[in-house]
């Protein structure tokens, strides 16, 4: 091809390599024939922002290199690859290249015009990310692809009628602004939810089974009447998982159509299914190697012969048979089951084979995305050792543990095979760690005593090493109250842990009446150990010493006048502590199995007072389904004085408000004192009954959640019977989030059983924020 002579300037044989970057970013270039010479000097011109160095890095040649065709293409695809240039240009005049560069413009703003249904900052992060941001060069190609992007991120919202158009408005010095102007048009939504092929089962059945449905009065809520590709299947998923649970092994749909309006507001489904015939299991079959142990296994089995195919007792079965494989070393244990059915008859025999493959033992346990969690504090939750054979249950258990810790967000464990090694494998522990430390405040409020606060700072994981250490501060009309705390969980290797609490607290009881200037002032430290017995059971015991002090005068109730003139006006006490607890929940945070137990035994041994003041405790949960757990909690107290003496009325229980009975006023309950003020008792019931749901369209998300509660309970005096015609009853809904930036719970309720002096306080709640 010959060459072009230069116009203006050059006489010279001239080179000119012409690239045009395509919308794929594909390069395509065209290149003269030239002979190869070696290189005298090498310019850059066109450049306005760019450093001179970035072209030069990009070459492949240098001053004195043998300059060739070939160099020069691949000198074009590095500049254009750089993604800073429009266009470049190479010339040759007498042994010098002239790199002639146009620089893409920068972007200096992005905007959005009729932006309603997302944030703007969330939009501006994620396109920065993909590459149209400010500062960065102007790309044709990822705007329109950016463009494209928006189009489907509405999509996915059910605006099928929106409209995306880019606008590139040009400023001084080779910059430009880019706009998106968006047309939402309005939500599309289901509008008729077609089912054909069932008989077994009624349309209503099948619909209710589905979380998208037509537009209801509920549909504002719930969104189940915004239709996306990811519920449809889920659906989809949930009427087949019905149908296969009743029998129906050879049910299929046939069919999911999805209909739009010509205006692109309304969407019909139509779902076609066939059922086939219901099949009874008539026997099971175990097939293959089961290491001598099928009597264990059929121990296992779900399936009941002469009940309807239930494909979720199959599914159970397999996973029970693999993790007993497990646990005796055989990580990678082949179980599958298979049918043998009878058609004439309606019949079906499941066969379950087993090949164990073989033993594996654990070479290494790694531990990763503890940025500030040490090591060791997840490796000494760890029931799998390294070097030793695998153990699914124990690995299972290891997770739970470390679940347990409240550190982290999602704890999953790996098990990776090791390469050249076919009886080893690595477990690889993955965390997300949560914010640990916690700035509190706790508010309630009432019409008698308007606002109370409650504030403390505390840091579970302090330095990431696993100790607690905590300052609490609660100030309301009845009392304040200051306590720091430090908790070492592994106070030696084998776990047993040891806390120190330092507490100064003054307390008022409510009073009816009001203007009393009375307080109790209790200064006091304690120490107390916890020595696990078994992985769930653990046994504290620990000693105090508190100095209890009746301060005032002025309108003292009776109870403590007649205490203070029997016993003086300060009692010291040194209390020794022994408890049980046992913790099988399947996590500290927010738990949705298991059960909880505790006992705790106050035994005032020295000083002034000689009592002892017991506490039970029972929590369960139950997952009603994958999203809906139901928890109670039982708590009962009882104090009694010993020796011939009575009771410390300043040791009493107290009930009403959060943590005991809701929707009335806190430590309200119980004994009255003809001087008005609520004494508390030595005895205290309560329960507690609470329905966790999930907020619609966050999924099965534990962190946020809202429940309705049932709550019931009092304190007794000594004099009094405990009946149940005394009890206060409450109900009401709530609120839960454990959020980024720390825990808030909220509820509202109103009292069942109550009487005319009771004092309700129907609004509580807590906020926190992390640190």
């Amino acid at each position: 091809m010959p060459l072009r002579p230069s116009s203006a300037r050059r006489l010279a044989r001239r080179l000119s390599l012409i690239a045009v970057a395509a919308s794929t970013a594909c390069l395509s270039s065209l290149a003269w024939a030239v002979d190869p010479f070696v290189l005298r000097d090498i310019r850059v011109e066109g450049l306005q922002r760019t450093d001179p160095g970035t072209v030069f890095a990009s070459l492949p040649f240098r001053i004195g290199d043998t300059y060739n065709e070939e160099k020069g293409a691949a000198a074009l695809r590095a500049l254009f690859a750089t993604g800073i240039f429009k266009d470049v240009r190479i010339e040759v005049d007498n042994g010098v290249v002239i790199v002639i560069v146009e620089e893409r413009p920068i972007i200096v703003g992005i905007d959005f015009v009729g932006l309603k249904e997302f944030e703007k900052d969330v939009l501006v992060k994620a396109l920065k990310d993909s590459g149209i941001g400010e500062g960065l060069p102007f790309d044709r190609a990822l705007a329109d692809r950016a463009e494209q992007e928006l189009r489907r991120q509405y999509l996915t919202r059910s605006f099928y009628g929106a409209e995306v158009v880019t606008t590139v408005t040009p400023r001084e010095r080779n910059r430009v602004a880019v706009t998106f102007t968006i047309s939402e048009g309005r939500v599309a939504k289901i509008g008729r939810v077609g089912i054909t092929g069932n008989q077994a089962f009624s349309d209503s059945t099948l619909r209710g089974l589905m979380e998208l449905s037509p537009t209801s009065w509920f549909s504002w809520y719930s969104k189940a009447d915004r239709y996306s590709r990811t519920k449809l299947n889920a659906d989809l998923e949930a009427i087949r998982a019905y149908y296969l649970n009743r029998g129906y092994l050879e049910f299929s749909i046939e069919s999911a159509q999805v209909a739009i309006s010509p205006d692109k507001e309304s969407i019909d489904l139509d779902i076609q299914v066939r059922e086939g015939q219901q099949y009874t299991v008539t026997a099971v079959r175990l097939e293959g190697e089961f290491l001598g142990k099928e009597d264990e296994f059929k121990g296992l089995v779900a399936i009941r012969p002469g009940e309807p195919y239930q494909d979720e007792a199959v599914v159970n079965t397999t996973r029970a048979f693999t993790d007993r494989f497990g646990s005796f070393g055989y990580a990678f244990a082949r179980v599958e089951p298979s049918t043998e059915i009878d058609r004439t008859n309606g019949r079906v025999v499941v066969v379950i084979s087993a090949s164990p493959q073989r033993r594996i033992y654990v070479r290494r346990i790694d531990v990763a995305g503890n940025s500030r969690t040490r090591d060791e504090v997840v490796r000494r939750e760890f029931r799998q050792f390294e070097s030793s054979w695998y153990d699914a249950g124990r690995i299972k258990l290891s997770r739970e543990r470390v679940d347990r810790l409240g550190y982290f967000k999602e704890v999953s464990v790996e098990t990776n095979e090791v390469p050249g090694a076919a009886d080893q494998v690595d477990l690889l522990v993955t965390v997300t760690e949560k914010p640990t430390g916690n700035l509190l405040l706790g508010a309630g409020f009432s019409s008698a005593d308007k606002l109370s606060i409650t504030a403390s700072i505390k840091q579970d994981n302090v330095f990431g090493s696993g100790n607690y250490l905590g300052v609490e501060v609660n100030t309301s009309r009845t009392g304040r109250t200051l306590v720091v705390s430090s908790v070492d969980p592994y106070f030696t290797i084998d776990g047993v842990s040891r806390a120190f609490d330092v507490f100064y607290r003054t307390q008022r009881p409510l009073n009816i009446i009001g203007g009393t200037d009375y307080t109790l002032v209790t200064p006091g430290a304690s120490m107390r150990f916890g020595v696990p017995f078994t992985e769930f059971d653990t046994v504290f015991f620990g000693i105090g010493l508190e100095r209890t002090e009746i301060r005032g005068g002025s309108n003292l109730p009776n109870n403590y006048f007649l205490y203070r003139e029997q016993f003086g006006a300060t009692s010291n006490s040194v209390p020794i502590t022994v408890g049980w607890s046992r913790d099988r929940r399947d996590s500290a945070i927010a738990p949705t199995s298991g059960r909880f137990q505790r006992v705790n035994f106050d035994w005032g041994v020295g000083g002034d007072t000689r009592y002892l003041r017991t506490n039970l405790q029972f929590q369960q949960y139950w997952p009603i389904t994958r999203s809906f757990t139901l928890a109670l909690n039982a708590e009962a107290g009882i104090g009694q004085g010993l020796g011939g003496r009575p009771y410390p009325i300043f040791k009493n229980f107290f009930g009403g408000g959060l943590g005991t009975v809701r929707a009335f006023d806190q430590g309200s309950l119980g004994p009255v004192d003809v001087t008005g003020a609520y004494l508390g008792g030595n005895r205290r019931v309560n329960v507690n009954g609470e329905l966790y749901l999930p907020i619609p369209g966050t999924g099965s998300d534990r962190s946020l959640r809202w429940f309705t509660y049932v709550d019931a309970g009092n304190v007794w005096g000594d004099r009094e019977s405990a009946t149940f015609d005394s009890l206060r009853a409450s109900a009401g809904v709530g609120l839960s989030w454990i959020s980024p930036l720390g825990p808030l719970k909220l509820s509202y309720g109103s009292p069942v059983r109550k009487k005319p002096e009771d004092r309700i306080q129907r609004l509580q709640f807590q906020i926190g924020t992390a640190f």
